[in-house]
């Protein structure tokens, strides 16, 4: 059963923070260290210090960075920087922005989510890797907190949740311009038999990852760590609950964009991986008149567009190869212990295909040869720059293909999904006492 409540968040004190603005910043896991250096001198405050705070040479067990995000931490709720709601309260959350020329709206809201440490109710799309979860478990440790909320999907084909929460809201307690030009806007819903209407509709649901695989299993992680450190055995404990987002899977204002490869090996040889290739794709070799990485990547968005077929595109410096599967039927030979599902997807056939066989990067290599950007001009650059031997951009996965994968309890490839708008950070948090 699917448990969620109101709770008394923490948000920054807009008597304290006149702009907010200055303060917000990415999910940790988008933020490079550009952007870090940036947020940094954007304010002395803002909430990278916290959820990414610097690596310094001289940390050691007792000063690193997670101690000085507790430091900062707890002296911005000592001196009312962040303040913490007097009431529990469902936060409602918006974001409006444009993509592709298109105005959209996501709607979602923050609420406490009982862990489900067996993900009965609870689905996950994709395996999680070691170093994130040692990382967010160490800024769980020393923070006691949720600083950054989770997304997760719900299904409401009649958008039951949502037209009964906008008849509630008025004016937004927070209305800032994030880092991605987005307009992101809370408010508080107080009234509680919307509450209790929420959490009877959410009751008997099916709630899906849609982004925070890590920290979801860190959380579990954590309350069975504080279970066994405080005895403490309550189904109620602080640690037994997660903040999440939750938003409904037929929310327009979702979307989800592709997740492109950039491979790094010194014995690939593009001939050699092309004549491997052949076996399985029909390739067009595409050479082009040396252009800027916009103009380039456009024209490979383009070049693999497809409605029912499966196409990527492989990229060098001087020239780019469109890649078209011959027959899904292939894919039974790569992977005959997985659902049909998982071997009709874009991301399966290009792990098993494109980089095993072709490659022979596979899942024991595959974190020292393969790295990823959202980022389309990235793809191009990148290689240009000579960062990365090749790129593999590629289509986006669909939202019915991630349900379906989610239902059967099999995951797909690292870093299948992509969602937009992404959750900005610093707007609440939750402290676990």
């Amino acid at each position: 059963m699917v448990e969620v409540f109101p709770f008394n968040g923490i948000t920054y004190n807009k008597e304290k923070i006149k702009k907010l603005d200055d303060v917000m910043a990415p999910p940790y896991d988008i933020i490079s260290e550009e952007q870090q250096k940036e947020l940094y001198n954007k304010h002395p405050k803002n909430y990278v210090r916290l959820i990414l705070n610097k690596i310094e040479q001289t940390d050691d067990d007792d000063n690193n960075r997670y101690t000085r995000a507790k430091k900062l931490y707890d002296e911005w709720l000592s001196d009312s920087t962040l303040i913490k709601s007097d009431k529990a309260v469902i936060y409602v959350y918006k974001i409006e922005y444009i993509l592709e020329g298109s105005k959209k709206t996501m709607n979602g809201f923050f609420v406490l989510l009982k862990i489900d440490p067996d993900y009965k109710c609870v689905k996950a799309h994709e395996r999680t890797l070691s170093k994130p979860k040692a990382d967010r478990l160490n800024l769980t440790r020393a923070c006691k907190s949720n600083l950054e909320p989770i997304q997760l999907l719900y299904i409401d084909e009649k958008d039951k949740i949502r037209k009964a929460i906008d008849k509630k809201i008025k004016t937004p307690i927070i209305d800032v311009k994030g880092y991605d030009g987005f307009k992101h806007k809370l408010w508080r819903l107080e009234d509680t038999e919307t509450i209790s209407m929420i959490q009877n509709e959410l009751k008997n649901n099916i709630l899906f990852i849609a982004d925070g695989h890590h920290r979801y299993q860190t959380s579990i992680n954590y309350a069975n760590e504080m279970k066994e450190k405080t005895g403490d055995t309550s189904i109620f404990a602080p640690f037994n609950f997660i903040m999440v987002v939750l938003a409904n899977m037929f929310d327009e204002g979702l979307s989800i964009l592709p997740t492109h490869r950039f491979v790094k090996k010194s014995d690939v040889n593009i001939k050699d991986c092309l004549i491997k290739l052949n076996k399985y794709f029909i390739i067009e070799e595409k050479i082009f008149d040396k252009k800027d990485a916009q103009t380039i990547n456009k024209k490979i968005i383009e070049d693999i567009k497809t409605k029912d077929k499966h196409k990527f595109a492989l990229y060098t410096k001087d020239k780019y190869f469109v890649l078209t599967l011959k027959d899904e039927k292939i894919m039974d030979e790569f992977a005959p212990d997985r659902s049909k599902t998982w071997r009709t997807l874009d991301v399966s056939i290009l792990h098993k295909i494109v980089l095993e066989q072709a490659m022979g990067i596979n899942q024991d290599n595959l974190e020292d040869h393969v790295k990823y950007t959202r980022v389309d001009e990235e793809a191009i650059k990148f290689v240009n720059q000579g960062k990365y031997d090749f790129s593999v951009l590629m289509n986006a996965t669909k939202i019915k293909e991630l349900k379906a994968i989610a239902d059967s309890g099999e995951y797909m490839p690292q870093k299948s999904t992509y969602f937009l708008p992404k959750m900005l950070s610093g707007l609440v948090a939750y402290k676990m006492e």
